[in-house]
């Protein structure tokens, strides 16, 4: 699959955003290299096959090369401190990982947000056509350039994401009223506890933004029926953007 430079991040598309009535983009977790999620525009093809020429996928590539740290393929969005979250998680101070934002990530998101107007500029893109979603640091990206959009883009996508940036989503997160999301997480997640996913579910529900959570017994990944819904959804976007 082709590599495509869209401002500063590169990414691979499937089908074509110019035509597609929906374009859905996905942002891969930590560690993982930037064709991580590429299968799964297949997969959610192969779910419902009207969504093979209604929805494009686009994968942005995280900017950091995790070489060094002795992942030669591995890509992050913004470094993480493994000795810090690791304290987190055995002291159980939820508040350090939900309240902080991440050092870097302010670089991530500007990063983003001009690869987005790229990506808009160049294929004559609206973001209300738009399913803005990713993978654990991808979802938490995605989460928080979604609240930062001037306006709804058709949905959100937050699988094994996690709550950061307390304070400052509380407040983002009322303009995106009526948006759709899924969010989906694992009850035994080892890596970002079930419990902070279910502060970021209050947050996004008391906020007004419509949500369907996907509690699933499992760990850290995408599972069978996040992609289910997730084709479901998609199918029942393409035909309202269709009856307009």
């Amino acid at each position: 699959m082709p590599l495509h430079t869209l401002g500063p991040l590169n990414c691979r598309i499937t089908g074509n955003p110019r035509t597609a009535r929906l374009t859905m983009i996905l942002c891969h977790g930590f560690g993982a290299p930037g064709t991580d999620l590429v299968p799964l525009g297949d997969e959610l093809h192969s779910l419902d096959e009207t969504l093979r020429q209604d929805v494009a996928f686009v994968f942005p590539e995280a900017p950091h090369s995790l070489e060094a740290e002795g992942m030669p393929d591995g890509r992050a969005w913004w470094p993480i401190n493994m000795a810090r979250l690791q304290m987190i998680l055995q002291t159980h101070q939820l508040e350090l990982l939900t309240r902080a934002e991440p050092p870097g990530m302010a670089d991530a998101r500007a990063k983003f947000q001009e690869f987005l107007r790229n990506l808009q500029e160049e294929y004559d893109l609206e973001i209300s056509r738009c399913i803005l979603g990713g993978f654990s640091q991808g979802a938490m990206l995605s989460t928080d350039i979604t609240f930062r959009l001037r306006q709804n883009p058709a949905a959100l996508c937050i699988y094994s994401g996690t709550l950061l940036c307390q304070e400052e989503w509380t407040e983002l997160a009322g303009q995106r009223r009526g948006l759709r999301v899924l969010q989906s997480h694992g009850t035994i997640d080892p890596i970002l506890p079930f419990e902070a996913a279910e502060m970021l579910k209050r947050l996004l529900i008391e906020s007004g933004l419509e949500v369907n959570f996907l509690p699933f017994r499992g760990m850290h990944t995408i599972p069978w029926q996040a992609l289910e819904a997730t084709a479901d959804m998609l199918a029942k976007l393409s035909r309202q953007t269709e009856s307009r």
